[in-house]
Order: C-alpha cells, then sequence, then structure tokens
C-alpha cells in the first residue's frame, strides 16, 4: 500500500528551503525531511529534490514546456506526492492521435488540485530547476545523515547506481549496510569517468610516473555499452537509454562481442559517405531518432570505439587498473573496434600522436594512468584530455542571475559577435570565471545595465571576452544562425572595444573551415 504523503509538506520544504542561507541549515533541513518520509514515497521525493518528475534511471520523460494556466485555489482532495507521480506517469505514457491535447488535459486536471504555491513548484519541477540552492550533491549528503551512512558509502553508492532516488530508496530500507553492498550490475548505467583539461604532456607524464596511455578523443558521443544474455542496452552519458535509437549498435553487440555479462565505454562516431568525421550535431539527430530508424541508419553509419572495460564475464574490473582493463577490453571485442591507442613516454611522441588525431578530424587525445581504477562519475588526473580549441572574442550582451552556490551573482553571460552595427547572439556559458572573478563581473554588469526582466539583465554592449568553444555548430535559437558547443570564457578582453569583437562574416568562415578535415551531412 502507498503511504500519503501530503504535496502540501513538501512545498513547504522547497519553500524554507529558498528562505535559508547557509548549506548546513539546507542540510538539516532535507535530513529531517528524507528520515520522516515512508520508504515507498522517498524516491519520488528525491527526484522532484532534484528537479527531475522521474528518478534519474526512468528513461520517461513529460514532453511538455510547462503547467496550464489554472485560475483560483484548489479543487477536489489535497495532492499527495504519489498523485503527482501518477499525474506525470499519465502525461508520460501519453501517445498516438491528440497526444499534445490529452498530455494537456492531464496537466491542468492536476494544477485544478494544486494550491497557487503547489502550482509554482510542479512548474519548477517540470522546468527542470527547482532554483532553491539545492545541488544533487547535497541531497546526497542528505541521504546519508538521515540514515547514518558515511559519506563515502554513499557517494560510492551513487557512482555505481546512477541514481540518487534509487540510493535513497536502497538507504532507507537498508542503512548503511545496503549501500555497502552496491556493486556493478548488468543494466544499472554508471556515471562515465571524465578527464581534466590540460595543454601540457609534461604535465601528463609527471602525473601518470612517467608512461601514459594516449588515446584518440573522438568528436562523437559516450556510450555506454550492456549485455547479459540475448538483453542489450545501450546509455548516453547522462544515462539516457537511446537502444532503441542504434539498432546497429545492438547488431554489433549481438555477433562481434563476448565474455557477458559485460559493460563497455566506449563513443560513436557518425560518418559520411567518404569515411570522415561528421560534426557531433548531425551525430544527434541518430539519437533523438524513435522513428525511421532503419533509413537513417543507413543515411548515417555509425563507427564504434571502445575504450575501457566495467564488466566481463559478469565481473566488476572498475577497481583494476586500467592497463588490466584494456586487456578484458580486448578479450570481450577480440581486437575490434577499439580506441586508436599509444604508450607514450616522451613529450615528442605524445605531440605527435596529438597530431595525428587532429588531422584525422578528431577533437585531440585522451591521455590515462595505466595504475588507475575506474572511478565514474570522477575528474582528476588519472585521466586528462588534451584539445586544440579554437578562440572568438564575444562581447557579453545580457546575463542571467545566478542560482544555487552561483546565488547573488550574474553568472550566466549571453555572448554575441559583431553583426554589422549591431550584435548577434552565439550562446551563453557560465565556465571560466573563479568566484572573485564572478563577484567583479557582476558588480561591472549592473553598472551596464539597461533593463532587467527579474531573471535576465541586458547589459550595454561593452565588455570583451575570450572564448574558447570546442565546435561551431548550426542554431535556430540564436540571432546568429549558429552556436558555441562547449563554450567557456578564457579571459577578459580589457584591451579590446567592442568594434574589434569577431565579426559574423569570420564566425560563418571559421564555420566552413571546420569541414576541412570533418565530413557534412547531406
Amino acid at each position: 500500500m502507498t503511504s500519503v504523503v501530503r504535496f502540501s509538506r513538501f512545498v513547504e520544504l522547497c519553500q524554507r528551503l529558498r528562505a535559508t542561507a547557509g548549506r548546513l541549515d539546507k542540510l538539516a533541513l532535507l535530513a529531517d525531511y528524507l528520515r520522516a518520509l515512508p520508504a515507498d514515497a522517498i524516491e519520488t521525493a528525491v527526484a522532484f529534490l532534484t528537479a527531475r518528475a522521474f528518478p534519474a534511471s526512468d528513461p520517461r520523460v513529460l514532453g511538455v514546456r510547462g503547467l496550464p494556466t489554472v485560475a483560483g485555489d484548489a479543487a477536489g482532495p489535497p495532492l499527495t506526492l504519489a498523485d503527482v507521480a501518477a499525474a506525470f506517469a499519465a502525461v508520460a505514457d501519453v501517445g498516438g492521435a491528440g497526444t499534445r491535447r490529452n498530455r494537456d488535459d492531464f496537466l491542468r486536471a492536476l494544477a485544478a488540485r494544486a494550491s497557487p504555491e503547489e502550482r509554482k513548484i510542479l512548474q519548477h519541477i517540470i522546468g527542470g530547476e527547482m532554483r532553491m540552492g539545492v545541488s544533487d550533491g547535497l541531497v546526497l549528503e542528505a541521504i546519508g545523515r538521515a540514515f547514518s551512512a558515511p559519506l563515502e558509502t554513499v557517494r560510492r553508492a551513487a557512482l555505481l547506481h546512477g541514481d540518487l532516488s534509487e540510493v535513497a530508496a536502497l538507504a532507507a530500507r537498508g542503512g548503511a549496510a545496503a549501500l555497502a553492498s552496491s556493486t556493478v550490475r548488468p543494466f544499472v548505467p554508471l556515471l562515465p569517468m571524465l578527464a581534466q583539461i590540460t595543454e601540457d604532456f609534461g604535465e601528463v607524464l609527471a602525473a601518470h610516473g612517467g608512461s601514459s596511455a594516449l588515446e584518440y578523443k573522438y568528436d562523437g558521443a559516450r556510450i555506454q555499452l550492456h549485455r547479459d544474455g540475448e538483453r542489450i542496452g545501450i546509455w548516453t552519458r547522462r544515462l539516457s537509454d537511446v537502444t532503441a535509437s542504434l539498432p546497429d549498435i545492438v547488431e554489433t553487440a549481438r555477433h562481434d562481442l563476448t565474455a557477458a555479462p559485460f559493460i563497455l565505454d566506449g563513443e560513436v562516431v557518425a560518418l559520411d559517405a567518404g569515411g570522415r568525421p561528421l560534426p557531433f550535431q548531425d551525430l544527434m539527430r541518430r539519437f533523438r531518432r524513435v522513428h525511421e530508424v532503419d533509413r537513417l541508419m543507413r543515411e548515417m553509419p555509425l563507427t564504434l570505439h571502445f575504450f575501457d572495460c566495467l564488466m566481463a564475464d559478469g565481473r566488476s574490473l572498475i577497481d583494476e587498473p586500467y592497463a588490466r582493463r584494456w586487456e578484458a577490453l580486448r578479450a570481450v571485442t577480440g581486437g575490434r573496434h577499439l580506441a586508436e591507442r599509444a604508450i607514450v613516454t616522451a613529450t615528442a611522441a605524445a605531440e605527435e600522436f596529438l597530431a595525428r588525431a587532429l588531422a584525422a578530424g578528431h577533437e585531440g587525445v585522451v591521455a590515462k594512468d595505466l595504475r588507475s581504477a575506474y572511478e565514474p562519475g570522477g575528474r582528476g588526473k588519472r585521466w586528462f584530455k588534451i584539445k586544440a580549441a579554437e578562440t572568438l572574442d564575444c562581447v557579453i550582451v545580457a546575463v542571467d542571475r545566478g542560482s544555487g552556490r552561483r546565488s547573488g551573482w550574474l553568472s550566466n553571460y549571453h555572448l554575441a559577435v559583431r553583426d554589422g552595427d549591431g550584435f548577434a547572439d552565439v550562446g551563453k556559458t557560465f565556465k571560466g570565471f573563479t568566484d572573485r572573478q564572478f563577484t567583479e563581473m557582476t558588480e561591472r554588469l549592473w553598472a551596464l545595465a539597461t533593463s532587467d526582466d527579474g531573471y535576465t539583465v541586458r547589459v550595454r554592449p561593452e565588455v570583451v571576452v575570450e572564448v574558447a568553444y570546442n565546435e561551431i555548430q548550426r542554431s535556430p535559437t540564436y540571432a546568429s544562425g549558429f552556436a558555441l558547443r562547449f563554450a567557456r570564457i578564457t579571459r577578459v578582453r580589457d584591451d579590446k572595444a567592442p568594434g574589434q569583437a569577431t565579426t559574423l562574416d569570420e564566425l560563418k568562415a571559421l564555420y566552413e573551415r571546420q569541414f576541412t578535415t570533418k565530413g557534412r551531412a547531406v
């Protein structure tokens, strides 16, 4: 029987969290709330706290932009957490003719039962941003405090499950012992291990004890491939299930790979007719497609590059050194579909390998410590990525108010290039600044403010920043018609006036230049 937990109690918690400035005070509020919840309600509550309509491991999506407008106070019995979860499930499960109308009907019925305060929180959950300064990390800590589990135990369980809702439910039912027993399991995707950025191969070799394994950093999409018996699953780096969109990869797993149950980490790259890699934006068409997959599969073939083995023959390998995992990967694949790789002991050899990767149209290289374990979600000096980043000089034309840890700052910068006498937007970024620089830039931009809608502050276009990016993509979202992928500010160009910023024509030329090494989708 599902426990009755009033949604109004959840809303009260959100309001108190928003009104509480101190991190430790927020942590105490969260832990007290979670501790008092029945075990069968905790998964839903944690999903909502982390601005998700469903737990992270649930592939369903709402497919709506917001809650329909409903006038007046709540009508009907008080909402419970289970009521909201059921309504979201009904919206996600709608299909066929009249989908949009039916989704709106479900949400309108939900809104009619909600108070004005509850509607605001429902809107935040649907929008994917709670705006109360609560990160996933803070929720993870609260789970540990609520159920008397050491933080490292909770953190490792979260990395192995990839879903805070599931971790919270496990802790509520079995405490620290249940969390400590967590292990790698097929069809429970793991957060991918990540790499730290550097430009210095000397730093890499020093950190790795004089010897490092270099792999091509492919301009593709990270995947995690699971197999157990005849069942096969594929997840993205954000743990989205894309199995149905990649039947060709499923067939590769079925016919070319052995030693199941296994979990492999790798990259898929889209190719043009000449075998050259296509830009990431084109590849995403394959990942988002659920209809006419066979046609697109013929038009845009994929190539596989595996670079890690997290499980083979049903045995977890994440605590084994990289060198051992590579040998297991070679056994699973029979030496096929492996990432291009070299072990180097000198910077000259490393630079030569990087040049080969870039000439082949790839992003750069990843350097891996041969002794390193696989740390799901971890980022540090065990893995480095070295890329040839391009830069533009952009003008800040607007900025969003920060939330969470960046609350109080103007911290999400709207970037633009010069277009005649005006400026054309090319994207946004909050990456690249220290806390001190955020503070200084906030003061500077407030002095340039021309309008403020409560969220976005428009500013006079006077501040020029150097922006690094990985790729220029076509985009209908921005006035320039382009967007910068992985934009991050590298420095403030006080030596440049706005009239000296990169022009739209220059941006277009840089976009075209990408295709000297990349393929172009038809």
